[in-house]
């Protein structure tokens, strides 16, 4: 993207969070709901299997309101801007809505080009139409991966080699932006980050998914040898990133975001059953996915040097306590998912 100049600062009024009932989204938005009480936010969910009405649950009433819709129906995006849903008009989109397990676009790819491609041009064009901030949440996977014993991390510069259809999709989405900047000079920005873990996350996803078997009583599972390398941040860490960005970036730029978290899947689920009490080994193997890929790595160089954001909670083992008893003291949002997870999994023969 382009390198503008300097951005002024600004504070949004009024946000619209697409996919604001899911994992990161909910979370961003209660960082949101607690850090910024003067911003409104709309959140904008389909409220698929990964995103539930309750995760918003302690949100002011005053500063939030729900919409209950689909980012790929044009018409009603389009009436969100029309309509005054807060106190002010809505200056800003945080684009977080999208479909995301590799797993599951490996099965059946359609919904993955239909939410992150399709849904992505709406709000793009939307955005344009009434001149609305933009900032898109990408993922680090559409750099592809790194062998283990590579010195380097991804960069802003790195090439685009995705490996799945999520990732491609995701890929296909970014050029998206980058294009609305390029050709109508929408003020967005981008944000590619690395594996998040911390509180909603669904039980399909790596950590949750060995928090909540031992809870249950199952056998963990690990793809492979757990040798993949994955970089952990906090939740919490990347919604204060992308507030910094939101307000602070340069128009038409790239952030990549991490916290120097590369951790082996085996050491993760090795540290997860010892905090909870558990033999290191008592897992089983099973087969790995296709085209799995071997490690993610973040150099956060560019959001550290330019805009002054640094990670604040880079204790993985006080996190993975923090998530352990927060699944654990939530077992009715997680359970109605569990079992339907687990036996899709083992359809699958992982």
């Amino acid at each position: 993207m382009s390198h503008a100049a300097s951005t002024p600062a600004i504070i949004p009024q009024h946000i619209l969070v697409t996919g604001g009932a899911g994992f990161i989204g909910a979370n961003f938005a209660h960082w949101v709901a607690r850090n910024q009480p003067a911003t409104h936010i709309t959140v904008l969910d389909a409220l698929t299997y990964a995103g539930k009405r309750e995760n918003l649950s302690g949100i002011p009433a005053d500063q939030l309101t729900f919409v209950h819709g689909d980012i790929c129906d044009a018409p009603l995006v389009e009436s969100l801007f029309a309509d005054t849903l807060g106190p002010t008009p809505i200056d800003a989109i945080v684009h977080f809505a999208a479909e995301s397990h590799n797993d599951n676009s490996i099965l059946d790819a359609a919904p993955f080009l239909r939410t992150n491609v399709t849904g992505t041009y709406v709000l793009l064009e939307a955005a344009r139409r009434h001149d609305v901030r933009f900032h898109h949440i990408s993922t680090d996977e559409v750099y592809g991966d790194l062998a283990l014993d590579d010195p380097h991390r991804f960069t802003e510069q790195s090439p685009y080699k995705p490996s799945s259809p999520y990732s491609a999709s995701k890929a296909a989405s970014d050029h998206l932006v980058r294009a609305w900047h390029r050709t109508y000079g929408l003020r967005a920005t981008i944000s590619n980050c690395s594996n998040n873990y911390g509180p909603y996350q669904h039980v399909e996803k790596f950590i949750p998914r060995q928090i909540t078997n031992i809870l249950a009583g199952i056998r963990p599972k690990l793809y492979g040898q757990g040798l993949a390398v994955r970089d952990w941040i906090s939740v919490e860490d990347h919604c204060s990133a992308i507030w910094t960005i939101l307000t602070q970036g340069r128009i038409g730029e790239t952030y990549l975001v991490g916290s120097n978290g590369e951790r082996s899947n085996i050491d993760v689920l090795r540290m997860i059953l010892a905090r909870m009490g558990r033999d290191p080994d008592d897992f089983d193997h099973v087969s790995d996915r296709p085209g799995g890929d071997v490690r993610y790595a973040i150099d956060a160089t560019k959001i550290e040097t330019e805009l002054g954001w640094r990670p604040k909670f880079t204790d993985f083992a006080a996190g993975l306590d923090q998530t352990i008893d927060w699944y654990r003291a939530h077992t009715d949002w997680w359970m109605p998912d569990k079992m339907t997870t687990e036996e899709k999994y083992r359809r699958q023969g992982h």
